[in-house]
């Protein structure tokens, strides 16, 4: 558990530094634009790059803690048992989600770089991007087993303060 919890919380860090980063070579970009009429070339690729792996990042976080939307009307007065048994099951089927996209985003990486796929400005490598991706999907997939067979982290009420 402790394992699952590092390596998640790895993953929403190296993503913020990610957006972080990109957020600070647009500001660059967008005032030299306006200023000196200097730009960085292929800003726009990097940022979707960037983003795209930082999305991926997130995920294994979002998933360890429940930080999916959960629409409880049908179920706001089911006993505790068969929530639990439901938030379960929605665990189980975002694993499920998880390696599905950890698998085809693995097709998708190598398609890539078979094919020397890059971005049109900067000739960079897209199949890196997929490299990125994957590992953040698998965690998150092992995550949402691991909630499906053994329930859910109970934490202190000041944690959600």
């Amino acid at each position: 558990m402790r394992v699952l919890d590092f390596l998640a919380k790895a993953c929403a860090v190296l993503a913020g530094v990610l957006l972080t980063g990109i957020t600070l070579m647009t500001c660059a970009s967008l005032i030299g634009r306006n200023t000196t009429g200097w730009t960085l070339v292929g800003d726009f690729e990097l940022t979707g790059v960037a983003t795209g792996a930082a999305i991926a990042l997130f995920m294994p976080w979002c998933q360890w803690r429940r930080g999916n939307i959960i629409v409880d009307f049908f179920t706001a007065k089911a006993s505790g048992r068969t929530n639990d048994l439901l938030d379960r099951f929605g665990a189980l089927l975002l694993a499920v989600s998880f390696a599905l996209l950890a698998w085809r985003t693995t097709l998708g990486g190598l398609n890539a770089y078979d094919t020397h796929s890059e971005s049109q400005m900067l000739g960079f490598p897209l199949w890196m991007v997929y490299v990125a991706m994957v590992p953040p999907f698998v965690l998150a997939s092992v995550i949402g087993v691991w909630q499906a067979a053994f329930g859910f982290p109970v934490e202190a009420p000041e944690a959600h303060a």
